[in-house]
């Protein structure tokens, strides 16, 4: 009956291993995704300008993301990766940043043209330098006494825009002149009403990119979410607008501070010897735990390649974008294993030097370096999901592969090793079975 777990275990290793080679191909439904430094791209990072949100800037930084985001998608590029990141410090207040990342394309101008001069949508009240209408922001000068108040309304808002054509009967556009409706989302059809019910008689100019396209005098308090722009547009790029603002009416402005572009060369290169250094890794763990823990490291080493086929298998089915700090992060979790089954046999060793059975050995082995094994394992998990929650992308790579890895080197460790070993030990050993699960160059006596 003890043979019936470690089969199990046999079977489903292979079907694992199956899985991991049959979905290798670059065809396959789970190719290992490779990052910008494995694979080529471009990265992009984006300074935010958030001086002009008076409150919930995080809330526009989310809303910016998001658009960018969808901006890179209209444009089909594979597998984009749009973060927010704190840069560095400046005047003592760390920068708000967007980090762009766009695997294949290596045309750092191409990357840029393909996020385009995405527009800043913004709507302000033209007042005068006495008496500015009640609701104040920043201010933008507007010729000689006159300047336009920030309402706090920009494309933050905007759910959606339409391109529509006047049938000249109303809204003081001729017939068949392009319209362009903007439908706001709950919150801006609430702040849109509060606005046109404070200052009927005022125009509410709408910027786009710094520039007024349209300043229509509020007539009414408008409710419903609903604006609507005129100006001496051609059908063309009234579409061109209408586009420009659905994927991308940004919330706050943007300017590029950074750029760097990986070849698909160097990125081989480095994928390569990421791979070389996990191989020579693996091998050298697994020629010391033979020689040393002699039958225990032979089963710790088939213990090791099924935890290989484990890490391996999640990070096509997550799946995990595999960086060059990913790499890293799977090698050290293969010395996590490791660690774990070097703790069970030097137990092990003691028992059998104290005059246990081996199979009682194995017992009293695993479960005194259980408490060890499970604290270690964690600490690594918590570090590891801290390194996740605060780092940069660089961080993360190495934080979610080792964090995954750390997982599944507790298992192979603890359960598949103790599965292997109770499988094949003895009750009662000759003095053959305990020079095979002793450890070191101690020779027993006979």
């Amino acid at each position: 009956m003890r043979l019936i777990p470690a089969f199990t275990v046999l079977v489903l290793s292979g079907l694992l291993g199956w899985f991991v080679i049959a979905s290798s191909g670059p065809q396959s439904g789970f190719p290992i995704k490779l990052g910008l430094d494995l694979a080529g791209g471009t990265e992009l990072v984006y300074r935010a300008d958030t001086s002009g949100v008076e409150t919930d800037t995080q809330g526009a930084l989310n809303s910016l993301r998001d658009v960018i985001e969808r901006r890179v998608n209209l444009f089909g590029v594979a597998e984009p990766r749009v973060e927010l990141e704190k840069g560095s410090a400046v005047a003592g207040n760390p920068e708000d940043r967007l980090l762009v990342e766009l695997p294949g394309v290596t045309d750092v101008q191409a990357a840029v043209d393909a996020i385009g001069a995405t527009p800043v949508l913004e709507f302000k009240l033209l007042g005068k330098l006495k008496g500015v209408p009640t609701t104040v922001g920043t201010t933008t000068s507007i010729g000689v006494e006159q300047q336009y108040v920030d309402t706090g309304l920009t494309g933050r808002y905007l759910k959606d825009a339409q391109l529509q054509f006047s049938s000249g009967q109303s809204g003081g556009a001729a017939a068949n002149e392009p319209v362009i409706v903007l439908n706001f989302s709950e919150e801006g059809a609430a702040l849109f009403e509060e606005i046109t019910r404070q200052n009927v008689g005022t125009q509410l100019a709408i910027f786009l990119d710094g520039e007024v396209i349209s300043s229509p005098v509020i007539q009414e308090a408008i409710a419903g979410g609903t604006a609507t722009i005129t100006g001496s547009f051609t059908p063309t790029e009234a579409r061109d607008l209408v586009r420009n603002l659905n994927f991308g009416a940004l919330p706050v402005p943007i300017e590029l501070v950074s750029s760097n572009s990986v070849g698909p060369t160097l990125g081989g290169e480095a994928y390569q010897a990421g791979l070389m250094a996990s191989l020579v890794g693996f091998g050298l763990v697994a020629l010391f735990m033979v020689l040393w823990y002699r039958l225990s490291g032979v089963v710790a080493t088939v213990a090791l390649v099924i935890y290989v086929l484990i890490t391996i298998a999640v990070i096509k089915v997550v799946p995990i974008t595999l960086t060059a700090s990913g790499i890293a992060g799977f090698i050290l979790s293969i010395g996590m294993a490791v660690d774990a089954n070097v703790l069970i046999f030097e137990r092990m060793k003691e028992e059998l030097r104290s005059g246990k059975g081996p199979r009682e050995a194995v017992h009293i082995g695993f479960a005194r370096a259980w408490p060890a094994i499970r604290d270690g394992h964690f600490t690594m998990i918590i570090s590891s999901a801290i390194l996740f929650w605060i780092g940069t992308s660089i961080v993360q790579g190495f934080a979610l592969v080792f964090g995954f890895g750390v997982i599944a080197s507790l298992l192979s460790a603890v359960a598949i090793s103790r599965v292997f070993l109770l499988a094949i030990v003895p009750e009662t050993g000759t003095t053959a079975w305990r020079t095979l699960l002793d450890a070191g160059f101690y020779r027993r006596k006979p």
